[in-house]
């Protein structure tokens, strides 16, 4: 039914169906942001949770071998794709007279948003352990 209003007719069939066309956009487009903000958390948890455990791995005596560090690395990280890691990589130095190995790993989390995609975002971790 429609009632009029002077020359105004107020018919609002349809006016959800507009409404809701366009809201969708930017409700599809925030839930897939929260989606890759998720996605990136996962790895880098995946990434921290690796370079610690060789930097750990790395403390242990007889002192592992750098080889065996990268080893330890590699089994223990979850939730990463190999081909966008870059490293692991172990380095030693000394600091006031004490011996560390520092592990380093990066990793690319490409940033894909159905409608556009985004640079990828380039997380980084290292961590520097102290041998006896």
């Amino acid at each position: 039914m429609s009632a009029q209003r002077g020359n105004v007719v107020d018919d609002e069939r349809g006016a959800s169906a507009v409404e809701f066309a366009l809201v969708i956009p930017v409700l599809l487009t925030m839930i897939i942001g929260i989606m890759q903000i998720g996605i990136m958390f996962y790895a880098d948890a995946g990434l921290q949770q690796a370079v610690e455990t060789g930097a750990r791995y790395a403390t242990i005596y007889p002192n592992p071998s750098d080889a065996q560090i990268l080893a330890k690395v590699g089994s223990s990280k979850f939730g990463l794709d190999n081909s966008r890691i870059t490293g692991p990589s172990v380095s030693h130095g000394t600091a006031k007279g004490v011996k560390f190995v520092e592990v380093t790993m990066a990793y690319s989390v490409p940033m894909n948003f159905v409608f556009f995609q985004a640079d990828a975002v380039s997380l980084s971790h290292t961590r520097r352990a102290y041998q006896p």
